[in-house]
């Protein structure tokens, strides 16, 4: 049976997080003043992507709830205890910078309009939907996806096959009639892949390897794949 719809991620998939992270950060060290502990803004900047990654793996993994992890992330970065209350607002004042700098990848909305007449769309994210939902409003492309399925609602986080089961069931089709796309090989491709559903790897990073995922390195890829152009490996599935 054909791929029906295509299931995505959003952050650094058509979501610029990454680049949005860095930007707003910068900003927010401007403002707040750089902890003595690191050497440059650079430095820091490093550092808090290592800490946002582990504080992000121990949500999935359920160690820690979606609040929580956040004033993990800003206790861990300045090195010294806060309470709830002042961790919250310093990751708040983060948060206002990281959002004025919230951009879509630029091929994103190339894809979504060549996509739209011959596949339905929705999305699967280890987020919340308070987040993604607001997220993908103000990036003017909420209309696109007819559902927003997140893990902090679910109680399930990607790569458990029952997040993405869920996310199949709010489209009332069977895994193997979706695709999704996402920028992780393993919670995102091998995720799916595992849980029934064609996984694609995004990997705009070029880092390659992984031979036994579906990689792509731009969204420009994906319409042609999903056709069954072979040129991008894909499988007989894909047809």
């Amino acid at each position: 049976m054909p791929i029906r719809a295509v299931l995505w991620d959003i952050d650094d998939t058509i979501f610029d997080y990454s680049g949005a992270d860095r930007v707003g950060m910068r900003m927010h060290l401007e403002s707040e003043g750089l902890p003595g502990e690191y050497t440059s803004v650079d430095h820091a900047l490093d550092v808090w992507k290592a800490v946002t990654d582990v504080q992000w793996a121990r949500f999935a993994a359920g160690e820690v709830d979606f609040q929580g992890q956040r004033r993990e992330r800003v206790r861990t970065f300045l090195g010294r205890w806060l309470s709830d209350a002042e961790a919250d607002g310093w990751f708040g004042r983060h948060a206002a910078h990281y959002e004025s700098a919230w951009a879509l990848f630029p091929d994103t909305v190339p894809v979504l309009d060549r996509l739209a007449d011959g596949f339905r769309h929705a999305v699967l994210s280890n987020s919340s939907i308070h987040n993604q939902d607001r997220k993908l409003r103000a990036l003017g492309v909420r209309d696109r996806f007819e559902a927003v399925v997140c893990a902090v609602e679910l109680g399930i986080s990607k790569p458990d096959a029952g997040a993405f089961h869920a996310a199949c069931e709010a489209l009332e089709l069977d895994p193997h009639e979706v695709a999704y796309v996402g920028d992780e090989p393993d919670i995102d491709a091998a995720g799916a892949v595992a849980a029934g559903l064609s996984g694609i790897w995004l990997d705009r990073r070029g880092r390659g390897g992984r031979p036994e995922l579906v990689r792509i390195t731009g969204l420009d890829e994906l319409p042609g794949l999903l056709a069954g152009d072979t040129r991008f490996g894909a499988p007989d599935t894909f047809r």
